[in-house]
């Protein structure tokens, strides 16, 4: 699966992966630590956390304009450097008065920029890697590696920032408002070594940071036609269309961090025992990467060598996991964070799964368009809401388990097992792996060469406004049944599909 790939594409992808273990440290404690410091309402921490979401995504637009002039790689830098002073500020234990709520508002600010201005350019880099003919074909693959590294930094997050706020309080004497803020430090400390990996190995992607100087010597070489006024129009209708689909998956998806968070925390068993306790030790979860990257290569190795290597991994793994299962004694206790750590597990996991189902497909000429695995993973993303929809029916509205403090109260009367979460993320998973790396390399496709940057933007502009939409999960807690608030979802990701599906013909000329 890494063979063949230019080496610009690791690079850049480890970079993002120390950006996005930050970013999600942070997020994975954000909406509960709104709730705590500032004892905001669930609606009003929803709006915070969502319009924070909508910066995050928005501003690459403005990034992608600005790179389309100076160039990516100019961009990149800076906006690391903005997303430093961001996290700085988070970082800062301030208390909880309306002073506080200020700087950390514009602690907000800043990261939202600052990400805005690094993270589409890169990806704009790693799509211009395959702009060179000898890597075309393997445009799609490299998106799901670059999109899998992303989430190796975001599988390790939500273990981190637990573990951190723990070691505030118990080591450091910290209180448990105070000790969020050490949850936020691990940022500053991912983003050293994010800029540190991008210049150590710039010269296998130099080429691709843009600006006047590499435009002008890049053009000699492009080989690539002219795009008429028509061709273009056409090109930037067709991703408005996708634009317009992916807006109400995000707006889906990313209630793992706001309303399936609320229910972690107020309707699931808060402890685990044998087996499913396993789930939520995540170097158990490496393991079982190890497993299934091992077994990959037991099979694709074309050396004696490489099989008895991939051999011994699965074995020694194996026999690791078995030990840990030995080990455990009672319950372990579980924290509502702690299950964001499956999303990004899956993709790393199922990255190798889907790219070697899509390259069956596609050697014999049947893999799906682009547009078409969108289309689908909307449906897929339906399915995961229909799942808690059923789940919920006959629990007891939020508002029955909060006590009038805010703090959770009457656990006995919710103790959902943590299997639904589980298995929704996997669901929710599917629907990801269909859906963001493919739109990604889609837009990288279609966009015309001299609108890039904003393009891409367009992307996370469309990810922006889902990301802001997320709020309707904040408003919908407590004021609706459970599976009411479930269905909500369920129905925009199934009025999605269908629009996509009915633009299909259209979108997929464009992707020829």
């Amino acid at each position: 699966m890494f063979e063949g790939q230019p080496k610009g594409l690791f690079a850049l992808a480890l970079a993002n992966t120390g950006e996005r273990f930050g970013y999600y440290t942070m997020l994975a404690v954000f909406a509960l630590f709104l709730r705590a410091n500032y004892g905001l309402s669930p609606a009003m921490a929803g709006t915070i956390y969502s319009s924070f979401l909508m910066l995050v995504y928005f501003f690459p637009l403005i990034g992608g304009i600005m790179a389309d002039k100076f160039g990516f790689g100019k961009m990149v830098t800076i906006g690391i450097m903005v997303m430093f002073a961001g996290y700085l500020l988070l970082s800062v234990p301030l208390g909880g008065d309306s002073v506080a709520l200020v700087v950390m508002l514009a602690a907000l600010l800043l990261i939202g920029f600052g990400t805005g201005l690094f993270k589409g350019n890169l990806q704009v880099m790693v799509g211009n890697l395959y702009d060179d003919p000898k890597y075309a074909d393997k445009r799609d693959a490299g998106f799901s590696i670059f999109y899998m590294a992303i989430n190796i930094g975001a599988l390790f997050a939500p273990t981190a920032a637990i573990k951190i706020k723990e070691y505030a309080e118990t080591s450091l004497g910290y209180s448990s408002n105070d000790a969020y803020h050490f949850s936020f430090a691990v940022a500053c400390a991912s983003l050293i070594l994010s800029i540190a990996i991008y210049y150590i190995f710039r010269k296998t992607f130099r080429h691709t940071e843009g600006g006047k100087k590499k435009d002008a010597a890049a053009d000699t070489k492009s080989a690539e036609p002219e795009l008429s006024k028509e061709e273009t129009k056409q090109r930037i209708v067709a991703l408005c269309l996708v634009f317009a689909v992916v807006i109400f998956f995000w707006m889906a998806f990313h209630q793992n961090g706001l309303s399936l968070t609320y229910f972690a925390d107020e309707f699931t068993a808060r402890s685990a025992e044998g087996v499913q306790s396993m789930a939520f030790d995540v170097w158990n979860l490496v393991l079982v990467i190890f497993i299934v990257y091992a077994g990959f290569a037991l099979f694709q190795s074309k050396t004696a060598k490489g099989r008895y290597i991939a051999a011994a991994v699965i074995i020694a793994a194996v026999a690791l996991l078995v030990y840990k299962y030995s080990l455990i004694e009672g319950a372990t206790s579980i924290s509502a964070p702690i299950f964001q750590q499956f999303n990004p597990f899956y993709v790393v996991a199922l990255t190798p799964v889907s790219m070697a189902i899509f390259g069956a497909l596609s050697a014999k000429g049947k893999e799906p368009s682009a547009p078409r695995k969108i289309a689908y993973g909307m449906i897929v993303a339906a399915a995961a809401y229909a799942l808690m929809a059923f789940s919920s029916f006959g629990l007891p509205t939020p508002e029955t388990v909060m006590g009038p403090d805010g703090e959770p109260v009457g656990k006995h009367v919710a103790d959902v097992t943590p299997n639904l979460l589980i298995g929704v993320y996997l669901i929710l998973t599917f629907g990801e792996l269909l859906l963001s790396p493919m739109g990604i390399s889609f837009v990288s496709k279609v966009a015309p060469p001299k609108y890039k940057g904003m393009m891409m933007g367009g992307w996370f502009v469309a990810t922006a406004i889902g990301n802001q939409l997320v709020v309707v999960g904040g408003l919908l807690w407590g004021a609706v049944p459970l599976w009411v608030c479930w269905s909500v979802f369920l129905c925009v990701c199934l009025v999605a599909a269908i629009f996509m599906f009915a633009m299909m013909k259209r979108l997929e000329k464009v992707a020829k």
